[in-house]
């Protein structure tokens, strides 16, 4: 198995495990619920998508995969014992860059409970203290206000804008790149959540 993985990060009621194929149903009534709130911000193939939609068991199966080569940490969110959404550390590389991305999504109805502002600290201390990273970087469209405020509230550096950075709905968008290095917080980024969490 890759360093770190699989494993289980709970703080409070948020936690982050596997994403599993019995969490079939669950997810995809999750998505159906959700599309007017997710859909503006997923990302899109500019190539037309030949051959029939792989099976959520086939999903799953590829993260794992991914997992298990140490390119990415694919993780369900729970609050409170139920899955509310999804967060994935990708595009991790070591060697002199020691990087990863995270994205994310959640469910609206749990959103501004700080549901992903912790599970994000979670995946973040984990890249830092586990898998000794150096960077963590989120990118975020200028119109995702919900996602602006989550990097807002961890302490997240805006790096500026990349230009067409991502394919969603059809088009090439911009983004917001945020990051941090372990350096930033010494103190770990839950640690930090939980100071900040009363003033934000």
């Amino acid at each position: 198995m890759a360093l770190g993985w699989p494993v289980e990060l709970v703080d409070g009621d948020v936690r982050l495990r596997p994403l599993r194929r019995r969490d079939a149903d669950a997810w995809m009534s999750l998505r159906a619920v959700n599309a007017g709130w997710l859909e503006p911000w997923d990302a899109t193939s500019p190539e037309p998508v030949r051959g029939a939609r792989p099976t959520f068991g086939q999903f799953v199966r590829a993260l794992a995969a991914q997992a298990r080569d140490g390119s990415a940490l694919p993780f369900a969110v729970d609050y409170g014992g139920e899955l509310v959404g999804q967060l994935t550390v990708s595009s991790i590389q070591y060697g002199s860059l020691r990087s990863a991305s995270i994205g994310y999504w959640v469910s609206q109805h749990v959103a501004g409970r700080g549901v992903i502002p912790t599970a994000v600290a979670l995946a973040t201390d984990h890249c830092f203290g586990v898998l000794r990273l150096h960077r963590v970087e989120i990118n975020i469209r200028p119109e995702n206000r919900p996602s602006l405020r989550v990097v807002e509230k961890l302490g997240f550096r805006d790096e500026g804008l990349r230009e067409r950075y991502l394919h969603i709905q059809g088009q090439w968008c911009d983004h917001r790149s945020f990051a941090l290095t372990v350096e930033d917080v010494p103190e770990g980024l839950v640690a930090r959540w939980h100071a900040r969490r009363g003033r934000v």
